[in-house]
């Protein structure tokens, strides 16, 4: 008894979460900055708070909601997607975080040896999302070379000819790992892929708010497209852990088997943070758009900091928090110089061979103000300079 092999297969067979791996390597490591975890500095808005620490005493708090979220705070959601987002038909459920509403879509959606589609780079926690339910069978597509966009030719060609054909496909826009901004043309085209081959199409939408140079974010609906959306990084939220599902109203029985799953494992998302959620939409999205442009300062001095790895080493960066460089050839083992920059050079940042490419670094420049952010990438420019020129001297 308590062997490994009386441990269920499918947790041990999903991968090791890379940010557990990084959070102990920075403890390992005195006097480390991180440009690793996908986070922003920035705290919920002031009058939020103000309003939640009155909050503290209500019996509501301490109790049990409803399982698909504060009816008031579903309400305003359902006004937000039509006016911000132009989802019409959709429902809501509230999250214990985007990370929990994408277990429930791929619980609801999908059985234990279906077959999924993914793009490289890929967002981490959604591959070891379909491990740990025992979708298994996790078809990883191609991005443009250039511009990290999904291989709709590729996805088009495979769901033809792959029988049955996958139950799902999801991507990120803009993009986790990357920072890549799909249009909405390409969005439109994987979207009619999908539902040609009568195939889900799951689109996260984490990052909506955080666009640059003037793209603008796009969301899709339809009766095979399911939408996830957090306040994690737009409000600052991430310890609070409120997401939500955009899921098309007219798809029979599709509301019942969230609520099954939502019942089962959180019951219902923390009533006070819902509190803070509904709140934080009051203040409105004017707030996080303000909070977003100082990132642009970051994402560019991080830029600088990468030039060491020379031109066209890195892609993205149109929206989200990240950059995604490429190390040069001799170096493909990236976990190993994530190591080496922490060790040597008091930086840390993402191995790309967490997201399904290995020889490349994701590097999130949203979690430091822009002081903390100049400091962090004079340390990682004179560590890629290092490695560029002698390798990882020990």
């Amino acid at each position: 008894m308590g062997s490994q092999g009386m441990l269920a297969r499918r947790a041990l067979l999903t991968n090791t979460p890379v940010m557990v791996q990084i959070q102990e390597l920075i403890r390992g490591v005195k006097d480390c900055i991180s440009l690793a975890q996908g986070v922003v500095y920035w705290q919920p808005p002031k009058q939020a708070l103000e309003k939640v620490q009155q909050l503290v005493w209500d019996p509501s708090v301490s109790r049990y909601g409803a399982d698909e979220g504060l009816p008031e705070l579903r309400e305003a959601l359902t006004r937000k997607i039509r006016e911000e987002n132009k989802l019409y038909k959709s429902s809501v459920m509230v999250t214990a975080g985007a990370n929990q509403a994408f277990v429930n879509v791929v619980l609801a959606l999908c059985d234990a040896g279906d077959s999924v589609i993914m793009f490289a780079p890929y967002y981490f926690n959604a591959y070891m999302s379909f491990q740990m339910t025992g979708v298994t069978d996790i078809l990883v597509g191609p991005g443009d070379p250039k511009t990290l966009h999904p291989d709709a030719d590729w996805l088009e060609k495979t769901l033809q000819e792959t029988k049955p054909p996958p139950k799902l496909v999801t991507i990120v826009n803009p993009g986790n790992p990357s920072g890549t901004y799909i249009p909405e043309s390409l969005l439109k085209r994987i979207s009619d892929i999908c539902k040609n081959a009568g195939c889900w199409l799951v689109m996260d939408n984490t990052y909506e708010y955080f666009m640059y140079d003037g793209l603008k974010h796009v969301c899709l609906e339809d009766n095979h497209i399911i939408n996830i959306f957090s306040f994690s990084k737009a409000y600052g939220m991430m310890g609070w852990r409120v997401g939500y599902i955009a899921y098309p109203s007219e798809v029979k029985g599709l509301s019942e088997q969230l609520l099954k799953i939502q019942d089962n494992i959180p019951i219902c998302a923390s009533i006070i943070s819902q509190r803070l959620a509904l709140f934080s939409l009051e203040v409105g999205p004017e707030w996080v758009t303000d909070q977003v442009k100082d990132l642009v300062k970051n994402r560019g001095i991080v830029l600088e900091a990468l030039t060491p790895l020379g031109e066209d080493a890195v892609r993205g960066g149109e929206g989200a928090i990240y950059l995604w460089a490429k190390l040069p050839d001799k170096h493909s083992d990236d976990f190993e110089v994530v190591r080496w920059l922490a060790r040597r050079h008091g930086i840390v940042v993402i191995p790309g061979c967490s997201s399904g490419c290995e020889g490349y670094l994701r590097i999130s420049y949203g979690g430091l103000r822009e002081e903390d952010c100049r400091v962090a990438s004079a340390r990682l420019r004179k560590g890629l300079e290092e490695l560029v020129k002698d390798g990882m001297v020990q």
